[in-house]
């Protein structure tokens, strides 16, 4: 079978004309169309078109093959196509992510930042690592000095707020006893008005005006029992300067007439004030001997109001 040569150029045949005709020679006249007839196979396998008057459209595979366009070599491609080629396949990858390369991609970034943390890890550390031994001792003997430094200074300030702590209660405690003192003493002064458990004296006179010397002790006996606060007929409160004297009609309480019968009112221990008047040849025996009768009854509340009006009153 005989080989099939390789054409000469790339460019297309001439037709042929009609039977009878000369290769290369141009026709007078163009022959009528006729029907192109079944091909057949020439001897070496090819289909031939002659009979039919025009040019055989199919070509011979070795010469298709072989054929490319004018200006560059068979199998060569244009590099401007290449890397317009590349392009497009390196946006479609970056606009549409495959899962493989989101992952790889998540990957990539963990591992860079880790990197990034032991390279700074690694510099931090490295401070001392070209240090002698003489001075990383240095470094630490100076450490320690202020850390006992600072350690001392702490002592010193906890030592200071103790101190400033018990001197603040100890000026509450002042403070609180001065004030307890005012109240008491504004108290037996007779200055402010007083409320609290105690007992009240009734005394009635019978027959004959009670002696004033008899109420006098009775008002002493409830003073160095504890008595806070004493007051009679709701009028008069008494204090250590008050005086009694005897009077028509009844007794003459620091310049107030006081007419019986006579309420007295003690501000203390009730069971306390009760014995000092009941005990044996005591007070209540002494007003019973001059014909009055006396009654005392402990009170879980009593209030005292009346108030002694000072010299700036």
């Amino acid at each position: 079978m005989p080989e099939a040569n390789e054409p000469e150029s790339t460019s297309a045949p001439e037709p042929t004309s009609g039977p009878g005709s000369t290769s290369g020679v141009e026709p007078t006249t163009a022959p009528e169309p006729t029907t192109a007839p079944e091909p057949t196979t020439g001897p070496s396998g090819e289909l031939s078109g002659e009979l039919s008057g025009e040019p055989s459209n199919r070509t011979d595979p070795a010469s298709e093959s072989a054929t490319e366009p004018e200006g560059r070599p068979a199998g060569d491609n244009q590099p401007g196509e290449e890397d317009s080629g590349a392009r497009t396949r390196m946006v479609d990858a970056v606009r549409h992510p495959r899962r493989s390369q989101v992952v790889v991609g998540v990957l990539l970034a963990a591992l860079g930042f880790a990197a990034v943390t032991q390279v700074n890890t690694t510099e931090e550390d490295d401070t001392y690592a070209g240090a002698r031994q003489q001075e990383l001792i240095d470094v630490l003997n100076a450490l320690t000095v202020t850390g006992q430094k600072q350690q001392e200074q702490l002592e010193d300030l906890e030592s200071t707020r103790d101190e400033l702590r018990e001197d603040t209660t100890r000026n509450q405690a002042a403070l609180d006893q001065a004030r307890d003192q005012v109240q008491t003493l504004n108290i037996l002064a007779g200055r402010v008005p007083v409320t609290g458990p105690g007992i009240r004296i009734t005394i009635t006179e019978e027959g004959d005006q009670v002696d004033v010397d008899d109420f006098i002790d009775l008002i002493q006996e409830l003073r160095s029992i504890g008595a806070e606060a004493i007051e009679v007929n709701d009028e008069v409160r008494l204090v250590a300067q008050s005086s009694f004297e005897q009077a028509a009609g009844g007794l003459l309480v620091d310049g107030t007439l006081v007419e019986p019968p006579y309420v007295i009112e003690a501000i203390g221990e009730p069971s306390t004030l009760a014995g000092a008047v009941t005990f044996a040849r005591g007070p209540q025996d002494a007003f019973e001997s001059d014909g009055a009768t006396v009654e005392v009854t402990e009170q879980q509340e009593i209030e005292i109001e009346s108030v002694v009006q000072g010299p700036e009153d």
